[in-house]
Order: structure tokens, then sequence, then C-alpha cells
């Protein structure tokens, strides 16, 4: 061990690999500090948790995962086969707009929804109008509160992960492998089942993984339809009951089911190996379906772009027109929209130094170690937001504490929570969840940077510092870009982490919007949630430009 860090320290980059090292410190608190204090006990509310909390939870996760893994993978797939492989009215603007969805976070879909759905709402009152019914009493549609509501609400919402990475795969599979089904004796329709389905599994497995990973970390839509999942549980058990060690065990239940998606969206594609001719392949080209084929593709990719984005968006809209002409601009909501953008510009920041400080570390110092550190500053994506947040806060409680009594011994002053007072936890829960986007973003920018360039640099009489600020830096502003544009937008968007780590006197829009939704004023949410959405589209206009250029 020594001698490894006596290498480290006389190694190229050593100020890189030490940035590297206290990224994934950082990292790896949240997690540590969540053992140790599910370890601790629940203070006599364990055993009760055990009997009748977890269980139904564990329970409706389960379900809750498996239906929205289904409509995912349904939707997801066939969406992306059609816009690939076929010619039909509108496949152009549908390449796009099956993206949009990823704008509309999974609350605020059923934020909408639940007023739009309402019995005496207008889509209820139109089909009993249609049918010739008075009441509700005599015709109602089943409530959307429920499990398959939740299920097709989510499914319609989180999709476009599936659709993006299928989509990707498809279009990279070279033309002659599906000419050469053709010779076989592979039907047209048969291509898709036999092809090109088998070789995106891997694509469509990480797919799925993402969209499970968004569903396990939603707590705003679980809780609007009425499923108790673990989130739910965990965030009850900490907030109603004030059992923080409780609900630090119910999140370690619940990071089994993420180590459960990781490990079989891994056991899926465990012994596939692909070959790939090194000249360029020939794209596939679209077949024109006929006219009647043609309109049930239309129709069938209309649907969830209705559905996920359009209904929902047209609805917050109208809500957000009529509220700003009865009352014009809320204050508060100008307050809230600072707030938000000014945690998430400083947790995006940290976010992309940090993520930068470890991409570099890879670069200079290619090996095991500088791997180690990339992977474990990256575990945060895949823990939820209130398992990151009560990994958060227990480690800066306990430094909150310390600084509160030093300055009150040596000053004289009591300084109280000033991390967790300050928004400084729930910039720290921000990072650490979505250190991942710029660590591989940064990395798969580098990864285009021949090496000659950096042994150039050095032949010039530049350091490694010098390299990376003159080189590596200058030639990756794009991907620096987009990761900061993903980052600023989810921080804008996360909910759990938010709700549960924010000062007591800081709003923002997102808990606007839930804390009006959990009284049923929706209403005055609809400007909130509005603003939310139209910032998501900017990631979505991203993603539809760098898709217009992968055929390329």
């Amino acid at each position: 061990m020594a001698l490894r860090l006596r290498r480290v320290a006389g190694a190229p980059g050593r100020i890189w690999i030490v940035g590297a090292a206290l990224t994934a410190l950082l990292v790896a608190i949240p997690a540590l500090a969540l053992v140790r204090e599910a370890a601790r006990g629940s203070a006599g509310l364990w055993p009760h948790l055990l009997a009748h909390v977890i269980p139904d939870a564990a329970l409706q996760t389960a379900i809750l995962l498996t239906g929205v893994g289904v409509m995912v993978t349904v939707l997801g797939c066939v969406t992306a086969w059609l816009v690939t492989a076929h010619e039909f009215p509108g496949r152009r603007i549908f390449e796009w707009a099956l993206l949009l969805p990823l704008a509309t976070p999974t609350y605020i879909v059923a934020y909408a929804y639940l007023d739009l759905l309402h019995p005496l709402g207008a889509v209820q009152g139109s089909i009993r109008w249609l049918l010739g019914y008075a009441s509700p009493r005599d015709f109602r549609l089943p409530d959307i509160r429920s499990m398959t509501g939740c299920i097709i609400l989510l499914g319609f919402v989180l999709y476009p992960y599936v659709y993006l990475t299928s989509r990707a795969m498809f279009l990279t599979q070279a033309a002659n492998l599906v000419e050469a089904s053709r010779t076989l004796g592979t039907r047209r329709g048969q291509v898709f089942w036999r092809v090109a389905l088998p070789l995106a599994r891997p694509a469509i497995a990480v797919g799925v993984s993402l969209a499970l990973m968004e569903t396990l970390n939603d707590i705003g839509a679980s809780e609007f339809l009425g499923v108790n999942t673990l989130t739910i549980s965990i965030y009850t058990t900490w907030v109603t009951r004030s059992d923080l060690a409780g609900a630090a065990q119910i999140a370690l239940v619940m990071l089994a089911f993420v180590l459960v998606l990781v490990m079989a969206e891994r056991h899926a594609r465990r012994r596939q190996r692909y070959w790939t001719s090194p000249q360029r392949a020939r794209s596939l080209a679209p077949g024109r379906l006929g006219t009647g084929a043609g309109l049930a593709a239309a129709a069938f990719c209309a649907l969830p772009v209705v559905v996920g984005f359009l209904a929902p968006a047209s609805y917050l809209a109208a809500e957000a027109w009529k509220r700003f002409r009865f009352a014009g601009l809320s204050a508060n909501i100008l307050t809230e929209a600072v707030t938000t953008v000014a945690l998430a510009a400083v947790a995006t920041l940290t976010t992309l130094a940090l993520g930068l400080a470890v991409a570099s570390a890879a670069r200079a110092a290619p090996g095991r170690l500088t791997a180690l550190l990339q992977r474990l500053s990256t575990i945060g994506y895949a823990m939820p937001g209130t398992v990151v947040a009560i990994g958060v806060l227990v480690p800066l409680a306990a430094l909150d504490r310390w600084i509160d009594q030093s300055a009150q011994t040596w000053l004289g002053v009591a300084t109280g929570l000033a991390l967790i007072g300050s928004g400084a936890a729930l910039c720290y829960a921000y990072t650490v969840r979505f250190l991942a986007i710029p660590t591989g973003s940064v990395d798969a920018g580098f990864s285009r940077i021949p090496r000659s360039l950096d042994h150039a640099a050095r032949s010039l009489g530049e350091n490694v510092t010098g390299v990376f600020r003159r080189v590596h830096l200058p030639l990756s502003t794009s991907a620096l870009a987009s990761a900061g544009l993903l980052v600023f937008v989810d921080c804008m968007k996360e909910l759990p982490a938010t709700l549960l780590l924010r000062p007591l006197n800081m709003e923002t829009l997102a808990t606007h919007l839930y804390g009006e939704a959990a009284r049923g004023s929706y209403e005055d949410a609809a400007l909130a949630a509005l603003l939310i959405v139209l910032v998501g589209m900017a990631p979505v206009i991203v993603l539809a430009r760098i898709g217009r250029r992968q055929p390329e």
C-alpha cells in the first residue's frame, strides 16, 4: 500500500489523482453514513416496520417496477423501430417528438392528470355528455389513483429512456445484416423479432434500468396516485415518525432493489458479443408502409406523445394563464424560481468541476486506481434521492454540531445548522446524485481527443495541468455544455432530496408544486409546473439534435 501511494505521489497528474480520490470519498461518505445509521437501530420501531411497513411497500414497489418495465419496453422498442425502419406520415416529426415526455417530470404528469381526469373535470364531463349521462353517479371512469393508473402514467413518461438507447442501436445496425437475414428466408415483418431486437438487447436493458431507477426515485407521482412504495415509506418514516434510523433501514432495502436492477441489466448482456466490419456500415433505409399501416404507425407514435407531454403541458399552460389573468404573477413564484435556479447553478458548477477532476485523472494516469476512483464517483446516480438525502444528512448534521460547539467554545458565537440551514446540504446531495453525468460525458469527450495531441503538448514544455488547460478543456466544451445542461435541469426537477433537505424557510418550484398538489389547490401550482416543463425542454432539444446527427 505504501509503495502504491509513493507511485501515485510521483505519478504525472498527481494533483488530478488526489482530486479524484477526494471526489470519490465525498460520494462514498453518504453511502457509508447510511449503513452506519441503519446499524444503530430504529428506537423500537424496526419490528413494526419489518412486520407492517416493509413487506407491503416492497410488494407494491415490485409490482410497480414490473408494470413500468413492461410498458417502457413495449413503447420504447416499438416506436424506435417504427421511426427507424419504416416511412409513414409524420415520421420525421415523431423522431424528436417522442423525446418530449422527458421534459415532464413524473410528479407533474400525475399532478396534471389528477385534475384532468377528476370525476367533475372536463374529460369525464365531456364523455358523460356524449353518452347521455347527467351525473358522475351514473357513469365515471376508473379512479386514476391506483396502481394501474400509476403504472400507465409512469410508463408514458419514462419510455424515452428505452426509445433513446434502442433507436441508437437500430440506427447503427448495418443494413447488410437485415439483407442477409432476408436472403436466408426471414420475412420483412420478422426482421424486428429475429434480427433487430436480439441485437438491441443490451441497449434495451440499459434503457429499462434507467427508467426503473427513475421509478424508484419517484415520490410525488406515487404519493399523489396512492401507491405506497419504499420511497414513500422512507419519507413518512423520517418526516412523520421522526425515525431517521428506521428510514435508513428502509433505504438499505431500497438499495437492494437497485442492486437487483443493476445485476439484471448486466446479466441480460453477460455473454453477448458483437462483430462489426471495420468498413463503414450502410444504414438501414426506411421502407414505406401502406396507407392503413402508415396511419396505424402514426397513431401508435402519437399516443405516448399526447399522453406523456401534450395533454399535461396544454393543461398546465391553460391553468397557468387563467391564474395569471386572475391574480397576476405571484412574488412567491419569482422568489422560488430564483432560489431554484441558484441552487441548481451552484450544484451544476460544483458537479462539473468534480467531474472534470475525475475524468482528467483517468486521462492523465490511466490504470486500475483511477478506474476505481471513476467508478466510485458515479455510484450516486444509482442511489435514489431519498437514499442520498439520508446519507448526506447524517454526516453534515454531525459536522454542523461540531462547528457550532467549536464556534461557541473559541468565539462565543452560535452558528446553528450552518450547512443544513444554508442549502449546502441540498447542493451536496445534488452533486452526489448527478456526478455521473459530467464524469461520463467529459470522459467520452476526452476519448475523442488523440493521445498524440497530449504528447505534442508535453514535448513543447507543457505539464499535465497545462495540457488540460490548453488542449483538453478547449476541445471538450461541447461535452461540458451538454453535461452542465443535463445536470442543471435534473437539479431543478429533483423532488425527493429537495423535500427532505431544504431549509425550513426555503421553497423551490418543485416543493411548491408538491405542497399545492398535496393540498388540492391545483391552479396555484400550475405556473410552477409549467416553468419546470419549459426548462426541461432544453435537454430534449439537445438530444433531438444529437439524434439527427447519429445516422451520419
